[in-house]
């Protein structure tokens, strides 16, 4: 295991600002969009959420890697973040449950990082300015030799990154006689995910991101479910076309973040990327047809512009941000199809918003 402790690490901004800290990980040099999660805990879920692939991830919470790392928490087959900025790096843990140090983790999994940062400095920074791209170099501590690598770094606005996340080949999930047989549009999805369908009597096949509504039809599915993912929803032709083919053979349909602006985007309702985003834990949204309110778990850096909604007479609201007012949820008027922009399977999180699953189990049985 590298002796991380005494070798110098950089992080540089697109905009020019640099942070000098320790290398966390492998000793190279990563790139990717900067975005920070407040959350307090659920370090290894958000490290293996395929909506964080290709970006570097500052973590609020003063210790990572406090508490090991254990196979059973992670969301996919691998770490997803391109980079990691924290401000204390924890090799030693204290669960029982844990498998490995973080160190080792990243060592395996070839994750280059940083710590030893001011991250309330950094996160005011970003707060302030924006999703902007940046670089962490272990190796290479040329300021201006990282700024011009930082520059051939294409802007996340545009990007279309589910295809390269998603699952090559279709696979199940579930019992395979439970009543209910739900099939998932892998946009990158997350395990928990499968598991509250599992835990519902749900039998899932899990098809590639660019599998078309036909193709999936044939296996005969009770309704659809399209999953969160990286990257510009806009960018997504394939994904709003099958959501449209979806929609128009009156299929039962539910969708969770990136699933939420494809529904919005296949009913002519745009998208744009954030400031900043909301990635967390701790969220509130309300659910304004129940007059209730939810913390919730989130994790996006697009999101649906209100003013098309309002002109719109395709769909209507279900949940607004209460810190922002932005769009949370929605649904399809005259359609059994409705979607959420936060993540109710909530790992990490809190567990108010499970009842969105009960809720489109409920919409397919009827």
């Amino acid at each position: 295991m590298t002796n991380y402790s005494k070798l110098p690490a950089i992080l540089v901004l697109e905009d020019g600002t640099v942070f000098h800290g320790k290398a966390a990980g492998k000793i190279g040099t990563t790139t990717g969009e900067i975005c920070f999660n407040t959350g307090t805990t659920g370090y290894q879920e958000i490290f293996t959420d395929p909506s964080y692939y290709a970006q570097i991830m500052v973590t609020t919470n003063a210790h990572i890697g406090n508490y090991g790392i254990d196979e059973e928490d992670e969301e996919s087959r691998k770490i997803q973040i391109a980079g990691l900025v924290c401000k204390n790096y924890n090799i030693n843990y204290s669960r029982k449950m844990a498998d490995q140090s973080i160190q080792n983790y990243f060592e395996e999994e070839n994750l280059v990082g940083i710590s030893d940062i001011d991250t309330r400095s950094l996160v005011r920074h970003i707060r302030n300015k924006g999703a902007m791209n940046a670089i962490i170099s272990s190796e290479n501590l040329d300021v201006e030799a990282l700024k011009a690598q930082l520059a051939e770094v294409p802007s996340m606005d545009g990007l279309e990154l589910s295809s390269l996340v998603s699952t090559k080949e279709p696979y199940f999930y579930g019992e395979e006689g439970a009543p209910t047989r739900i099939a998932v549009l892998d946009l990158g999805i997350k395990k928990n995910i499968l598991r509250n369908f599992d835990s519902r009597q749900v039998y899932a096949k899990v098809f590639p991101a660019k599998t078309t509504f036909a193709e999936m039809e044939e296996w005969n599915p009770d309704g659809y479910f399209i999953s969160n993912g990286p990257g510009d929803p806009a960018a997504m032709d394939y994904a709003i076309q099958t959501v449209k083919d979806i929609l128009a053979a009156e299929k039962p349909m539910f969708g969770i973040c990136l699933g939420h602006q494809i529904l919005a985007l296949a009913n002519d309702i745009r998208t744009e990327k954030m400031h900043n985003g909301h990635r967390g834990i701790n969220h509130p949204v309300k659910n304004i047809i129940a007059n209730k309110c939810e913390i919730t778990s989130q994790n996006h850096g697009f999101g649906v512009i209100a003013e098309d909604i309002k002109s719109s007479d395709k769909v209507e609201v279900t949940h607004v941000n209460l810190n922002d007012n932005s769009i949370e949820g929605i649904r399809v008027k005259g359609k059994n199809a409705f979607s959420v922009q936060y993540h109710p399977e909530s790992s990490p999180g809190p567990h108010d918003s499970r009842y969105l699953f009960d809720d489109f189990i409920s919409m397919v049985k009827s």
